[in-house]
């Protein structure tokens, strides 16, 4: 059975996309790559059809990885996000008090996560801490760094 993945629309969207990019345009150019190495002589000795099968293969195991997280793909409802605390889809408007910055993050999927964008992993050691707080909490995350308190000062969709 396939594991469940939890998905915003957008991110099934983006990587549905990008798998059928990879059946379209990189499988058909990964066969190429074989045929062409295969005219070129003695497959024995053939270093360049030995990479080329390489990389099909590679190819084909992360297309059967994309293949298998959508098949567990379960799309979440951001209607059905509650503001009253923090949940998977909530962004969240943090102060941290070891810098005296305020920060921005969405709590999102493994799969989705990209700290650049502000999307940070529910598996992350913050998210976790975060998680049923609500506004005005104080929370104190044990991170690699040492210990570090944020405040919520907002939680939105």
């Amino acid at each position: 059975m396939a594991e469940v993945t939890y998905m915003t629309r957008e991110g099934y969207n983006k990587l549905k996309a990008e798998l059928e990019h990879m059946r379209a345009k990189e499988r058909p150019a990964a066969a190429a790559a074989i045929a062409e190495a295969r005219d070129k002589g003695d497959l024995s000795e053939n270093a360049e059809y030995d990479a080329a099968k390489e990389a099909q293969a590679m190819l084909e195991m992360r297309i059967a990885n994309m293949e298998a997280t959508l098949a567990g793909a379960r799309i979440l409802d951001e209607s059905n996000v509650n503001t009253d605390k923090i949940q998977i889809l909530s962004r969240v408007k943090l102060m941290n008090h070891s810098t005296n910055k305020e920060v921005e993050y969405t709590i999102v999927s493994e799969k989705e996560a990209n700290l650049k964008a502000g999307k940070l992993s529910i598996g992350t050691p913050i998210a976790q801490a975060l998680l049923g707080k609500k506004k005005g909490d104080k929370v104190d995350v044990q991170v690699p760094a040492g210990t570090v308190c944020f405040e919520v000062l907002d939680i939105s969709i």
